[in-house]
């Protein structure tokens, strides 16, 4: 299934960053792009680098995500049959979904009365957390190259040492004193 818009993206490849960025849309990376709808500007969760960190065997979802494709696609098939859709078969048929349909069916695949609710959610979550905390990458190595995620938040860099420290307190006062047994790193004695 890959064609020149898919440009060497393969079928598992594409059906997962269809779903990621149906969950943190981001802008196109070219005009022939089918998995990245460019439904929202600037980097989403695809830039972020959502599959590193579902292909990531510490998330305990990598030996599933041919099993993910798989379903996501035959229920994109269903989808767009019940809707009354045709799908382009040059792609996967989630990729062939427009954004709006992608984001009814990632909708019904997450709802409460849903039977597989509990594995599109983790998934789903882990787009997430690809976006909002570079989960895949150590926090300064992510600072340092840019990710998208933690720049589009604006996550404060650390000071020159490498350490995080809040001289105002982000709620306008001192929650807890500081123990006397830390050290000048933050740690305790």
């Amino acid at each position: 299934m890959e064609t020149s818009a898919s440009a060497g993206r393969d079928t598992a490849t594409a059906t997962l960053e269809a779903f990621a960025d149906t969950i943190v849309p981001g802008e196109r990376r070219d005009p022939g792009d089918r998995a990245v709808a460019g439904a929202a500007p600037g980097p989403g969760a695809v830039a972020a680098g959502a599959l590193a960190l579902l292909r990531n065997p510490a998330t305990g979802v990598t030996d599933g995500l041919d099993g993910y494709v798989e379903a996501l696609n035959r229920h994109a098939v269903a989808h767009a049959r019940e809707h009354g859709r045709v799908l382009d078969e040059t792609v996967p048929p989630f990729v062939a979904l427009d954004f709006a349909d992608r984001t009814a069916l990632v909708r019904t695949l997450t709802s409460p009365e849903h039977p597989e609710k509990e594995l599109w959610v983790l998934l789903a979550l882990f787009c997430n957390m690809a976006f909002d905390t570079a989960a895949h990458l150590p926090t300064l190595d992510a600072i340092r190259a840019g990710h998208p995620g933690l720049a589009t938040m604006g996550f404060a860099p650390p000071d020159r040492d490498g350490l995080w420290r809040f001289p105002a307190f982000s709620y306008r006062r001192e929650l807890a004193p500081i123990h006397p047994g830390t050290t000048s790193t933050g740690s305790p004695a």
